[in-house]
């Protein structure tokens, strides 16, 4: 199982959730995506739409001032 590393901090919704979906479909089933992002709506419409879709949010951390990681299983 690897581990996979998207920055979509520089992106705005709805892109945070679609360059999200892209690069789970890239990724093994099992593997994890940590996804680094903004507070605000990416920070809640990321880990919802992800659960939505029927994958596993391990978890959300800040990470520096206004950038979070959620970490996502397949």
């Amino acid at each position: 199982m690897a581990t996979h590393i998207l920055d979509i901090t520089a992106e705005h919704c709805p892109m945070t959730f679609v360059k999200t979906k892209i690069k789970l479909a890239q990724i093994a089933k099992g593997d994890t995506l940590e996804v680094l992002l903004k507070e605000g709506e990416p920070l809640n419409n990321v880990p919802k739409s992800a659960q939505e879709q029927g994958f596993d949010v391990l978890g959300t951390e800040q990470v520096e001032g206004d950038t979070w990681r959620v970490t996502i299983r397949k």
